[in-house]
């Protein structure tokens, strides 16, 4: 009553205007507590979404350690055309894994001009230790990203300008059926010697939870090379107070890999890193820092012009170095796809067994970019080079085989090959004709000049199918010339050895139904080649006509 006396005492236009005044300042309460109420809902809503879906992601194998360097040669990786053969070896896969939504800082990485490279020269990462003043490196330990900044860090599709779920999606590592690759981008930090680690630290509201295993050299289903590979754990990281504190912050990206398995071995040399290596370090153009587990220094020195074309940063001993390393980009393993081959639709920028080729003649300065064309040369013989194996699977009749292709129209040059790979590299180019037994000599066929050709001689006892898989599908997949010579039982040394009622005659699947190494210790080892010069005569002159188109 008494307001209502009040109200009736009051000048009209003064409480008109107060009753404005009021429903204005009643209006912006509410929309103030109505928008922080939905901001707060609406991150509960996110936080419970992710929290619902996320899921660890793993995939564990068995620790082994070890050094030794098996020299016999291996077996190679079951294919579709190869199923149930008594050569290859499956693979073979444990572990689960199932894709966690998250909401890593992910942050795309750009393409940087490299320049020259300054021979014995080479940058050291531009690392330094970690200060948030000093520019590139980053922020360890320091708050958590506010929103704005995890939004301008989140990829965001260039079709519809939204968020990218699919990438956010995406687990840290991609389990291939060759190598296991781990290309993260964020705040990662590598620690290697004892901890062996590789993490990638989101924030705890963005929280992802995955831990992997990897061995990072590219021959995962072999059990004769993966005991030798230390494993190298990836794994995210939710805490930055509780994530390893930077010492050395990079600008470049890195590559994480192993010299180990195979290595010094020619033929695993290339099919397991150096091939793969190009495959995943080139697209980078030298703007690279390579992180090796395993690191032989003595095997990189034989392919230095190799390493210091790809990359222009000193390498880190990943087993001796205990400081840790921090980078916004990082690819643990190498991108492989078969031995000796590359699928461009697989290849981050579509490389092919050809540019590969074309990227060792550049890095070893080799002049021949086309093999000799017979009609263009009139007078001009053709070189041919026959890889002469010492050991296993030698020639025991070279000298009349350089007798015969002499008069086939052949000059032929005789060698074995040898440790100075920038010398060789240039004999083998410098020929248009490359032969010899199925082996590791014959990945020589890299340095070999377009439309050059590559002649196979596959030993006794049913071995085609290794022989096409190590060399004649690579050959044919570049810019090469293949033939391919198969030897009957008369030209083989073994006929000294069994008599010819003997199963390694009678019956070589059944001597592939001992195993790898029992056959390969028959009809690798112990076998020599004593060629029909008569029959393999049209082979070379079937090389001369090819080289005549």
């Amino acid at each position: 009553m008494k307001l209502a006396t009040n109200v009736r005492g009051r000048d009209p236009l003064s409480l008109g205007v107060g009753v404005l005044i009021g429903c204005f300042l009643v209006s912006l309460t509410y929309v103030t507590m109505y928008k922080s109420d939905m901001l707060s809902s609406s991150s509960l809503a996110s936080q419970i979404s992710w929290s619902t879906d996320a899921a660890s992601t793993r995939h564990s194998v068995e620790s082994f350690s070890g050094t030794r360097q098996p020299a016999r040669e291996s077996k190679p990786r079951c294919n579709s055309s190869s199923a149930g053969s008594d050569l290859c070896e499956e693979n073979e896969f444990t572990g689960t894994l199932r894709i966690s939504p998250s909401e890593s800082d992910i942050i795309p990485s750009e393409k940087t001009s490299g320049g020259t490279r300054k021979p014995d020269n080479k940058k050291e990462g531009t690392g330094r230790p970690c200060d948030p003043k000093s520019g590139p490196c980053q922020v360890v330990n320091g708050p958590p990203p506010t929103l704005v900044d995890r939004l301008l860090q989140t990829p965001v599709s260039s079709d519809s300008k939204k968020p990218d779920v699919e990438a956010q999606m995406r687990p840290l590592c991609d389990a291939g059926y060759r190598s296991d690759v781990c290309d993260i981008h964020g705040d990662i930090r590598i620690i290697g010697k004892d901890l062996s680690s590789v993490i990638l630290v989101t924030p705890s509201r963005a929280a992802r939870n995955e831990s992997w295993q990897v061995r990072p050299y590219a021959r995962k289903w072999d059990h004769g090379a993966m005991p030798h590979v230390k494993v190298v754990n990836v794994r995210s990281e939710n805490d930055y107070v509780a994530a390893p504190q930077c010492t050395v912050g990079h600008t470049v990206p890195a590559i994480v890999f192993a010299t180990a398995g195979y290595i010094g071995n020619y033929f695993h040399d290339f099919t397991d890193v150096l091939v793969p290596l190009f495959q995943t370090a080139r697209q980078f153009d030298g703007e690279v820092q390579f992180v090796i587990s395993s690191c032989n220094f003595w095997w990189i020195r034989k392919y230095k012009p190799y390493f210091d074309k790809l990359s222009r940063y000193e390498i880190i001993d990943y087993d001796k170095d205990a400081r840790v390393h921090c980078y916004k980009h990082v690819i643990v393993g190498l991108r492989s796809d078969q031995d000796m081959m590359i699928d461009p639709s697989k290849s981050p920028m579509g490389y092919t067994m050809s540019d590969f080729m074309g990227f060792m003649r550049r890095t070893y300065s080799l002049d021949r970019d086309h093999a000799l064309r017979i009609s263009e040369a009139p007078g001009k013989k053709p070189r041919l080079l026959i890889i002469s194996r010492s050991q296993t699977r030698r020639f025991v009749n070279v000298n009349k085989i350089v007798g015969m292709a002499k008069k086939v129209g052949f000059e032929v040059v005789v060698s074995e090959g040898g440790f100075d790979l920038a010398n060789f590299s240039r004999v083998v180019n410098s020929c248009d004709v490359l032969m010899g037994v199925h082996g590791a000599g014959l990945t020589n066929f890299v340095f070999l000049p377009p439309d050059a050709v590559l002649i196979q001689v596959v030993p006794f006892g049913g071995l085609d199918w290794v022989a096409s898989t190590y060399f004649a599908k690579p050959a044919m997949e570049t810019q090469l010339k293949y033939l391919e010579y198969t030897i009957g039982e008369d030209e083989s040394t073994l006929t000294e050895l069994f008599p010819r009622d003997d199963p390694v005659f009678r019956d070589p699947k059944a001597i592939h139904k001992l195993g790898w190494f029992q056959m390969g210790e028959i009809y690798l080892t112990k076998q020599n080649v004593r060629l029909d010069l008569k029959r393999f005569e049209p082979v070379l002159q079937k090389a001369l006509r090819l080289l005549r188109e």
